[in-house]
């Protein structure tokens, strides 16, 4: 056992001495290849020896299941943003303002490239990541350690050196390299799912998923630019400089295109070269950081409530181009958001081919007065699809004409909806051609009609042979429609044909849901199937009483209207009726319950229920569950590491309840046997 202890531990430091020679140095010794091999043979000898296992391995990238809520952490020290500039003139204003606050002294600056990402915080304590936080308001921030934990160039256990400290908070920024963006989005574009904006909006949206295995498969990167220590005995560092150089040592990125600057000249040289040269990076950036560099003169400026008095960004100019507008195409987005799309004639702007631009919406085309013909301005800032500044009038065709947003949906000839107060235009028809890979993976997913194997792959391989239209066709399947297709086999068939049977007796409230009706989640489905009792009496309900009815709306009622008025989605109902599935059932309402009347939000990790049954016994007992707190709730039930819910509902002097509580309260007043006790994990 010695011998295998000791052989893991040198598998683990060889692994991290390559990381740190291709994340920090740029500079790997050997290729990914051999990298992936030492990789196997560590996972292979810590799962065969799973007490030898430790947190710091660099096996350990991923743990963890998948979590409701990200924690909210408090920043020691508040991670301010930073003042922007955009020309010489503003950068020279705010050498003068140093000069005002610190007379009779000279500066050094640090210039340092502007990451376009996500700014971090990471805790290390005792050489271990202990806690990965976004910088949130400032003041506050979600945890997202195991988030964190996934991203590789981000060590999980610090070098150790002489005079190094252990006890640290790092802040950086995760971003999104160029190459992994693009190879993201094409993975999106093959799944049907929806393009990502640009690296930025790829990076936010994957530090905030819940699961991490889904993370770790995100080409995310880090590079940082702070540290500070948090034992007050440490030796610190006179400059911003030598901090940078200090993070390196203990294993950090830092980027390598950093400058010590001695005046404003050469501080502007910098900015000037780096915006020249910005597309031959490997990411994105949008300018360039300035820091004044000794850690003294830092202190004695100071902050404002919102930052340094220290530092400022230099903000690149956003780059532009003129080009014809040849036409315009509706787009229709996988919830029927139909988007207009000005098709161009291709030029070339940063260092891409640009032919297509998004117009947003019709009122956006309307203000703007953009027709087919027209030459416009366009602008690029990192999006995928760059947007129409205007339209240059004087170059406009003599028989140019306004344009018109048609009434039908050019992918399934549907009307086109507008709701009051909106600017989208939506096909609201369940069976579009567009939108039908979604509207079906909604039907099937586990808060709906729960079809255990119909997920993403199976969905799309099932539209595209024709097998299936609709979700209405999916009772039409027999086992040898889906044995022979990729991935399946009898077996798999077999137990997808049983789920989809299984799926017809999901009770009204999942079947309402299931069926996508605009702002209908299953909070408002439950309440519908409760108060209609059917399918049909929904669809024959008028505006008024669905208006009438308890945490309905107009906007609500006007969007269920909407949907049955639809030809199609009365067919696909039809199929639906016709196969089985149930859309009618008698449901009581307890209006006498001990939770009658009451409105309780749910926070926190809960142990001895899953958050489904919970739900269902709140609304037995004649309550109501709410995403959110408000002054109208009356109870939060909080589980482990609760969330900003839990300090609101302090704030509002609203009573909490804790597992124990809720499972008492529940139980002394019905004295009642509760079903499914397996399922909801409580012993009354």
């Amino acid at each position: 056992m010695s011998e295998i202890r000791t052989q893991i531990q040198k598998l683990q430091e060889t692994i991290r001495q390559h990381n740190y020679q291709y994340y920090v140095l740029g500079d790997p010794l050997v290729s990914d290849r051999e990298y992936d091999q030492l990789m196997d043979s560590l996972i292979r000898l810590e799962k065969e020896h799973l007490e030898l296992i430790t947190p710091d391995s660099p096996s350990q990238r991923v743990g963890g299941e998948p979590t409701k809520d990200f924690p909210t952490v408090t920043h020691d020290i508040p991670m301010l943003s930073l003042a922007n500039t955009y020309s010489q003139e503003e950068l020279e204003a705010f050498e003068q303002r140093l000069k005002n606050a610190l007379p009779d002294e000279t500066f050094e600056y640090v210039a340092e490239l502007k990451f376009d990402g996500i700014a971090v915080s990471l805790t290390y304590e005792n050489g271990l990541l202990v806690r990965g936080a976004t910088r949130g308001d400032g003041e506050r921030g979600d945890d997202i350690t195991t988030n964190i934990r996934t991203i590789r160039s981000i060590p999980l256990r610090l070098f150790e050196k002489e005079g190094t400290p252990q006890n640290v908070e790092v802040r950086g920024e995760v971003f999104m390299p160029k190459k992994g963006f693009e190879k993201l989005n094409k993975m999106q574009e093959s799944r049907d799912d929806k393009l990502f904006a640009n690296p930025r909006n790829a990076t936010a949206g994957s530090l905030k998923l819940q699961d991490p295995q889904i993370v770790a498969k995100r080409p995310l990167d880090f590079s940082a630019y702070f540290i500070r220590s948090l034992n007050e005995d440490d030796s610190t560092f006179q400059t911003h400089l030598e901090s940078l150089h200090q993070l390196r040592d203990l294993g950090l990125p830092v980027s390598r295109n950093v400058a010590l600057c001695r005046n404003l000249w050469d501080v502007l040289d910098f900015c000037n070269e780096w915006e020249e040269k910005r597309d031959e990076l490997p990411y994105e950036i949008d300018g360039v950081v300035i820091k004044v560099n000794s850690f003294d003169q830092q202190g004695r400026l100071g902050a404002t409530a919102k930052s340094p008095r220290w530092a400022i960004a230099f903000k690149f100019k956003a780059r532009q181009a003129t080009t014809v507008l040849k036409a315009i195409h509706l787009q229709v987005g996988r919830t029927g958001t139909v988007t207009p799309v000005a098709i161009l004639e291709p030029v070339l702007l940063a260092g891409s081919t640009i032919s297509r631009a998004t117009l947003h919406n019709e009122d956006e085309i309307q203000r703007k007065d953009i027709r087919e013909g027209d030459t416009v301005l366009i602008e690029k800032g990192g999006d995928v699809i760059p947007k129409v500044v205007k339209v240059i009038e004087e170059m406009r065709p003599e028989n140019s004409t306004s344009f018109q947003m048609p009434d039908a949906c050019p992918a399934c000839q549907s009307p086109l909806i507008r709701q009051e107060d909106e600017a989208a235009i939506r096909c609201d028809n369940i069976a579009c051609p567009a939108q039908v890979h979604r509207r079906i993976e909604h039907f099937a997913s586990r808060g709906a009609m729960d079809i255990e194997g119909l997920g993403e792959a199976l969905v799309l391989q099932l539209v595209e042979s024709g097998s299936i239209f609709d979700f209405g066709d999916i009772y039409t399947l027999k086992k040898e429609d889906v044995a022979d297709l990729e991935r399946m086999g009898e077996k798999s068939a077999q137990n997808l044909i049983e789920a989809i049977q299984k799926s017809k007796t999901q009770p009204l409230d999942r079947v309402t849901f299931a069926l996508g009706i605009r702002y209908v989640g299953a909070g408002v489905a439950t309440i519908l199937a409760d108060e209609f009792g059917s399918i049909d009496a929904l669809k024959e309900a008028s505006f008024v009483q669905l208006e009438r009815v308890e945490g309905m709306g107009p906007v609500i009622a006007e969007s269920v209207i909407q949907f049955f008025q639809q030809p199609r989605n009365v067919e696909v109902l039809q199929k639906l009726q016709k196969a089985g599935v149930r859309t009618e059932e008698t449901r009581r309402k307890n209006r006498g319950g001990v939770l009658a009347g009451k409105t309780v939000v749910l926070t926190g990790a809960l142990g001895r229920f899953t958050r489904e049954a919970a739900t269902d016994l709140i609304e037995s007992e004649g309550g109501k569950v709410t995403s959110s707190v408000s002054p109208k709730t009356d109870y939060v039930l909080v589980g482990e590491n609760p969330g900003s819910k839990y300090r609101k509902a302090l704030d509002l002097d609203i009573e909490i309840l804790d597992e124990d509580t809720f499972a008492s309260l529940l139980s002394k007043a019905k004295k009642k046997q509760f079903p499914n006790e397996e399922q909801m994990k409580i012993e009354l």
